[in-house]
């Protein structure tokens, strides 16, 4: 168990301090390394998981809770959330300091314009790495793409992209497909 709390702690740490443009930069990284090295759960778990961390309130990095609370349990749940906010909000805390006091030097307008495209690569790094981990059908396939098409060109609530989804994919379930 405190192997456990240590390699979740160490790994969630490391991700915060690489989560660029928010948590959805590192998930390839988290799901790797929760589904193929630690073997903390399947691949599928993973998806279930990012599932409901979506739905739910809150920050969608709150996976890491639950990917700490299937390996751990509460202890793990505990470890991975503070791993995974605490170094990542002190650097933010230091950064934002020297970032207001340097408003008006002319490498923060490079900078900010370098950050934009690696935050949106990392994002779509991110899609590319739970669509290989999804149920292969081509039933899930068309609920992916409508999502990404409605999500990206309307103002649809994710909860209802995430319940169409599901009576689609229940449909196809039913009907064998």
């Amino acid at each position: 168990m405190i192997a456990t709390l240590l390699q979740l702690a160490g790994l969630f740490g490391l991700l915060s301090l690489l989560a660029f443009g928010g948590g959805s930069g590192v998930l390839p990284d988290m799901q790797r390394a929760a589904v193929d090295v630690h073997h903390w759960l399947t691949g599928q778990e993973f998806l279930d998981l990012f599932a409901i961390s979506r739905a739910a309130p809150g920050p969608g990095t709150l996976i890491v809770v639950l990917i700490g609370q299937k390996a751990a349990g509460l202890a793990g749940a505990a470890v991975a959330f503070v791993a995974m906010f605490t170094p990542s909000s002190l650097l933010v805390y230091a950064a934002a300091r020297i970032w207001h006091g340097a408003a008006r030097a002319p490498w923060r307008a490079l900078v900010e314009r370098a950050l934009a495209p690696v935050a949106v690569g990392l994002t779509l790094a991110s899609g590319l790495a739970l669509i290989r981990g999804a149920e292969h059908g081509w039933a899930a396939y068309c609920v992916t793409a409508a999502a990404t098409f409605a999500f990206a060109f309307t103002n649809v609530h994710p909860l209802v992209l995430l319940a169409g989804g599901a009576a689609v994919l229940l449909a196809a379930g039913a009907l064998g497909t």
